[in-house]
């Protein structure tokens, strides 16, 4: 499939890129000691990061005052898997090169179905910090060049959480799969708890 660049018009789409808005360079020093292993492995919010003075700056200003939480995503992908939205936009920072790959909320059939052909892939350069709108599909980044990623996630505090309810009446409650974190997974995956609503093929990049 065509990878476009985060940089690119067609992104505007899916979120902003916000690289020269915020100092991060801490931030990115202090990915320095996190793993990113031969899978993926995601931290929802990591004490040190949060400590820094640029991590309250860009929560202060990028959320509003909100509570967040600064985590991270690393590690080695290939596949789609899954995707995933959340009703507020996501902040992150690509510490590696990683590839992410995106689709339209308004894409979801009525029945919670999406078509894997509508996704879009975008290559995000290190050091970018970008933002991906609540309306946009998304999941682990994938791995360019066949090398391990390692990505800032920044979201509302508590957010991919285990839920203290599951709720049940409303037709969107079978795809909450976490705190803030509505789920729809790619049978192939396997993904325990998950509703299966992606068809067509697990996107694969290698």
């Amino acid at each position: 499939m065509k990878i476009y660049n985060v940089n690119d018009c067609e992104y505007e789409a899916y979120g902003r890129v916000l690289t020269a808005d915020y100092q991060v360079d801490d931030l990115i020093q202090a990915m320095d000691k996190t793993p990113a292993p031969d899978h993926v492995i995601y931290v929802p919010s990591d004490v040190e990061l949060e400590a820094l003075p640029q991590a309250k700056a860009l929560c202060n200003s990028f959320f509003g005052g909100m509570p967040a939480q600064i985590g991270y995503c690393n590690g080695t992908n290939h596949k789609l898997d899954a995707c995933e939205y959340h009703r507020c936009s996501e902040l992150g920072i690509a510490i590696t090169d990683l590839i992410l790959l995106l689709g339209k909320q308004e894409d979801i059939t009525m029945d919670y179905c999406y078509d894997t052909d509508k996704i879009q892939a975008f290559f995000v350069p290190a050091g970018t910090v970008y933002e991906m709108y609540a309306t946009t599909l998304h999941y682990a980044p994938c791995s360019s060049d066949n090398k391990p990623f390692k990505n800032i996630v920044i979201l509302p505090k508590g957010t991919n959480e285990e839920l203290p309810v599951k709720p049940q009446g409303a037709k969107e409650d079978p795809l909450l799969f976490a705190v803030n974190k509505w789920l729809i997974a790619h049978e192939e995956a396997k993904i325990e708890g998950a509703f299966n609503g992606l068809k067509g093929v697990n996107i694969t990049l290698d």
